[in-house]
């Protein structure tokens, strides 16, 4: 099994990027399923249903959200009714919508979790509890990724050893900076601490430089736009074995510096 995973969707610049190449990123890699972080998508904040419907219909089989899940009033409205949009698996008890997607392929099912981190974000249950909890529940399928919504490298880290043999993958997402470091693990799970964002290559993390130079500058409340201009488009490919074992994991990295190559 081939999984596309595509790092954090920020606003109209980063679907627009998710247009251009993703088709050539399908014809290139072939990947079996593809899921995409989505809750920077609208603006830089949450997602709208006419945003999930627009992913979908570019390929994206399963969305994941994070620390931004409600910023925009309208999810309330869908998130219940959508089997493959997830938010953090580890927000309290009764919170809407769910953290875990089953996505079929071909004759498989992958099951993708999301989970998010402690350290300097909102405050949820733990993480590493509820992975455990959730593993249990899912123990006849061999194929699990985790999407681990984090701040710091070493939570991260932690969360890959922690779930090492017991799932396919840890990729992170949170920070827009796709990191170096990817590998698998001892036991065969794929790691990789930030895959990256998908959205403007010459903002902050996205968002318009300017706006966030006054905001560090000045201390004051500033009210953060997406940028505008060239796009990026961060990504990672892993390879599965039948067992759900990763066998290989690559970065992908696409911008002004670094042109789309087969």
């Amino acid at each position: 099994m081939r999984v596309l995973m595509i790092g954090d969707v920020v606003g109209s610049c980063g679907r627009s990027a998710l247009r251009n190449q993703l088709p050539r990123l399908n014809q290139s890699l072939q990947p079996d399923v593809i899921i995409a972080n989505g809750e920077n998508a609208a603006g830089g904040r949450g997602i709208t249903r006419a945003i999930l419907r627009e992913l979908y219909d570019l390929g994206i089989d399963c969305v994941t959200l994070g620390n931004h899940a409600w910023d925009q009033r309208e999810i309330f409205d869908f998130i219940d009714d959508e089997s493959r949009l997830i938010r953090p698996a580890n927000y309290p008890e009764g919170t809407p919508g769910r953290g875990v997607a089953k996505i079929p392929v071909g004759q498989e099912v992958l099951a993708v979790i999301n989970l998010m981190g402690r350290t300097f974000m909102p405050m949820t249950e733990c993480p590493f509890r509820v992975a455990d909890a959730l593993l249990q529940e899912l123990e006849d399928i061999p194929f699990i990724l985790v999407d681990f919504h984090a701040e710091t490298t070493s939570e991260k880290q932690a969360m890959a050893w922690h779930l090492d043999g017991r799932v396919s993958a840890v990729i992170g997402t949170h920070t827009h900076v796709q990191t170096a470091d990817e590998r698998i693990l001892p036991s065969g799970t794929a790691y990789l601490t930030d895959v990256g964002m998908v959205g403007a290559y010459n903002g902050v993390i996205g968002m318009d430089r300017n706006l966030v130079l006054k905001k560090f500058q000045t201390q004051l409340p500033v009210r953060l736009e997406t940028e505008t201009g060239p796009a990026q488009l961060n990504a990672v490919v892993i390879d599965l074995d039948p067992s759900g074992c990763a066998r290989q994991i690559r970065r992908i990295r696409i911008d002004h510096d670094h042109p789309f190559m087969d």
